[in-house]
């Protein structure tokens, strides 16, 4: 199959990396993405991953703690899955970079704009840490900057759910799904697929978006491949 975009970021959530047990990590998720990844990667997709860290921490739930200790707390979780991914990728024979926006050099690449691009034109995945390197801004906004920077066609986010509903359907049997969706409609229908400040990004860029769910084995390969999966919003 031909794949619809050239060059992605997909967004995988800290929760989908637990697997059944919700925290942790699961090595049979990691190897699970690693496979997906390969995939579309033998396509000669150039793929960029920011992956969350809430299967470790969530900083803005914490109760009592400083929000920008917390927030910070949350970034290395961030790398703590990221460096797991690494490993998988590696064990896949994936050619493969960590970068952070946080200075640690014994474990990752300082990111860069360039050498992000530099290491996609080579046939790299790189996958960005330690969200955006600052208090108060999500792993969305750092998804979907990162989209904007390195000019991706579209953000992939995988996520728990496999696809965008008008209510929980964990809390909803009756939800419905969306197929399609504008970033408009996003924004004023406070659906919840990203923050306000990373859909009003995609959206001002023009960075189309695509929600599906990681636990199907294929699904990253289909919706590169522009197959009716999930919910694209755009």
């Amino acid at each position: 199959m031909e794949p619809k975009y050239k060059r992605i970021l997909l967004k995988v959530s800290g929760e989908a990396l637990a697997g059944p047990a919700k925290t942790g990590i699961a090595d049979d998720m990691l190897l699970q993405v690693a496979d997906q990844v390969k995939a579309i990667h033998d396509l000669g997709v150039e793929i960029g991953i920011v992956v969350g860290g809430g299967n470790f921490w969530r900083g803005r739930t914490s109760e009592g703690m400083d929000r920008a200790t917390a927030d910070y707390m949350g970034m290395l979780a961030t790398v703590i899955n990221s460096l797991g991914l690494q490993d998988a990728f590696k064990r896949r024979g994936i050619p493969v970079r960590v970068m952070t926006a946080i200075e640690m050099n014994k474990v990752a690449d300082t990111y860069t704009n360039r050498g992000a691009v530099e290491a996609l034109k080579n046939g790299e995945v790189v996958i960005f840490g330690a969200g955006l390197g600052s208090p108060f801004f999500s792993t969305d906004t750092t998804a979907a900057l990162r989209a904007v920077e390195i000019g991706a066609d579209v953000i992939l986010l995988a996520k728990k759910v496999d696809a965008v509903y008008d209510s929980d359907p964990e809390k909803n049997p009756d939800a419905k799904p969306f197929k399609h969706l504008t970033h408009q409609e996003v924004l004023e229908k406070r659906l919840g697929v990203m923050d306000s400040t990373a859909a009003s990004l995609c959206m001002d860029n023009g960075v189309a978006i695509h929600v599906f769910g990681l636990a199907e084995p294929e699904n990253v390969f289909k919706a590169v491949c522009g197959e009716p999966i999930g919910t694209v919003i755009e």
